[in-house]
């Protein structure tokens, strides 16, 4: 096995783990990251590689939430089975609309959104409204602060005397209080994924926020709606490696691990992160690291590249 492969591959797994879950569109920053980090591997396999990597992002949610996602915790009694068992009908109801439109696009997207152009569109547009939102919500929030009763609050634990500092706010304050209706919204939004640079967590954070979800609900239902959808993705990329005859190289398979562990350290931290900093910030900052982000890309491909003539 190649190590300087491996460092790469562990450099992608860092990059996966962190934006994987930040509203800042994980599979946008690989294909950017593609641009300069070039693996010795086949095209096939870096186009499973994008998203299999995912898995190791995925299973950190499973063991930070396992108690709070598994049905049958002896810890729990018959109503918290129940709404265990109800959670996770919300959750697939809430992955329907992307695989119901995903699946017949997936060969299309990769052939004609996968480069830095549309990655760089996305990371602006959607950029653009996060900071429209947080800005749509703080005027909310103002209204709602002169109109509410004394001793009301926005977020659960948060008390009159905290409330001027209390920005989380929305009717839908706990991951119990999704309803059906509210999931399959989300997972409307969840389609916009579909194009590189939107973020998968960015849409359906976005879709959250919009249908009334507190921010700390928007991003922890974000976490369980990737579990079904990104082993369903990963399963269709490497069914598909397969059935095109591709096989593993020895430094692949290396590769393939390294960068699945990484990711899965990594997204154990950012995820704890992301959970804390939301009940106490907006999303305007992953706003603006977009746009910047977006734009310093288009300036790069298209002026500095040419110039350089490497385009």
């Amino acid at each position: 096995m190649n190590p300087i492969d491996l460092l790469k591959s562990a450099f992608l797994g860092l990059v996966e783990g962190i934006t994987e879950w930040l509203p800042i569109s994980s599979t946008g920053h690989m294909i950017l990251v593609d641009e300069f980090v070039k693996l010795n591997v086949t095209e096939e396999f870096w186009n499973m590689f994008l998203v299999v990597i995912q898995l190791g992002a995925i299973l950190s949610v499973c063991v930070l939430y396992f108690h709070q996602l598994n049905p049958f915790s002896p810890s729990k009694g018959k109503e918290g089975r129940r709404a265990t068992w109800s959670l996770w009908g919300k959750i697939v109801v809430g992955c329907i609309p992307a695989a119901v439109i995903g699946l017949p696009l997936d060969d299309f997207m990769d052939e004609h959104f996968h480069n830095s152009y549309v990655v760089a569109g996305a990371l602006i547009v959607y950029g653009i409204a996060f900071i429209l939102i947080e800005n749509w919500r703080a005027r909310r929030r103002s209204e709602m602060v002169a109109e509410r009763p004394h001793g009301a609050h926005f977020a659960p634990g948060v008390t009159d005397d905290l409330a001027e500092k209390d920005s989380d706010f929305g009717a839908i304050t706990s991951v119990d209080e999704v309803t059906y209706k509210t999931a399959i919204g989300i997972g409307c939004f969840q389609v916009l994924s579909l194009v590189p640079g939107t973020s998968r967590s960015g849409s359906t954070i976005i879709g959250g926020l919009l249908l009334g979800c507190t921010r700390a609900v928007a991003a922890e239902f974000t976490f369980f709606l990737a579990i079904p959808v990104m082993f369903g993705a990963s399963l269709l990329k490497i069914v598909k490696f397969m059935l095109k005859g591709a096989a593993m190289s020895a430094n692949e398979w290396g590769i393939m691990l390294v960068g699945l562990v990484v990711a899965f350290v990594v997204s154990l931290v950012a995820i704890k992160w992301l959970t804390g900093f939301v009940r106490k910030h907006d999303f305007k900052v992953f706003g603006w690291y977009r746009i910047v982000l977006g734009v310093v890309v288009l300036a790069f491909f298209l002026v500095i590249a040419p110039a350089l003539g490497i385009a």
